[in-house]
């Protein structure tokens, strides 16, 4: 899919994808820092919504910015504003995969009159001071002993939560963040390297990156409606780190999302397209109910 391209504040030429039609919702990939390429069509959610994936900068078709610290997840709330100024929109639905939860959540913070609905699926809470921990992978990797692969697998598993890992490593473990290991996942998986700018994700949390304490108070008075959509066999977060994250929210709801691992479009496409949409519609709904006439 061509992309288009809009001007950040800094400078950097950013570009977006577009997919499907009728009302936008704004799309931010995780990695951190992988390219948008990677959320596809969120399993056939654009045929509900018009779907627009931004590639953060460094990834996919945007530039990368004369300043490495640009990269910072804070820093990149001002990209998504300027998305939402260049498409037109009053106030924008958005929805925020794994990492760009907190990318999510800091634009939430600074720009809360300019959200409409937000979904955060998979998403990290570190903005708001609450992180996932090797023995929270490690327990949603014990939920998988029954699969074929996963005797050659966990050890691998375990060796990148301990920082120990090789690249075969890293290949090995993958069956762990889907749902399912067939096909499809494995094309997924394959990508990965290719898509993400690890010089990028190593600034992306970087030192002032995240003040919890501010974006948990500014968040309070939120009033747009958020759902989290968590994966039953994801570690990243668990169901119960979610329900967390979800409860620093004044307006989140929780969605468990059975069988489901870290990419919950592939692992079951018509769950996660009807959970997503119907969301957006009744808090679409609500909106237009509350708007004066």
């Amino acid at each position: 899919m061509p992309a288009a391209t809009f001007t950040a504040p800094d400078g950097t030429e950013l570009s977006y994808h577009v997919l499907g039609e009728g009302e936008p919702l704004l799309c931010l990939p995780g990695g951190p820092m992988r390219a948008s390429a990677y959320l596809g069509d969120l399993g056939g959610l654009s045929a509900h919504r018009q779907l627009v994936l931004l590639d953060l900068r460094g990834t996919g078709d945007s530039a990368v910015p004369t300043d490495p610290a640009g990269y910072r997840c804070d820093r990149q709330a001002d990209d998504v504003e300027a998305l939402r100024r260049h498409l037109g929109l009053e106030r924008a639905d958005l929805l925020a995969h794994s990492a760009a939860g907190d990318l999510a959540l800091r634009y939430a913070a600074r720009y809360p009159e300019r959200i409409r609905a937000l979904v955060l699926s998979n998403a990290r809470g570190r903005a708001l001071g609450v992180d996932f921990t090797t023995e929270h992978r490690l327990e949603a990797a014990a939920l998988r002993k029954a699969e074929p692969w996963f005797g050659s697998a966990h050890g691998a598993f375990e060796a990148i939560w301990a920082g120990t890992a090789t690249d075969e490593d890293f290949d090995a473990a993958m069956p762990f963040f889907y749902g399912r290991w067939d096909a499809a996942a494995q094309a997924h998986a394959a990508a990965e390297v290719a898509q993400t700018n690890d010089e990028a994700g190593e600034h992306y949390a970087s030192a002032g990156a995240f003040e919890p304490a501010a974006t948990r108070a500014a968040l309070a008075a939120l009033r747009a409606p958020v759902l989290f959509l968590a994966g039953e066999l994801d570690g990243g977060p668990l169901p119960r780190i979610a329900a967390t994250i979800a409860g620093l929210l004044p307006t989140a709801e929780l969605t468990v999302q059975p069988g489901a691992g870290h990419y919950p479009w592939l692992d079951d496409p018509a769950f996660f397209v009807r959970t997503v949409e119907a969301f957006l519609a009744r808090a679409n709904v609500v909106d237009h109910l509350r708007r004066p006439a």
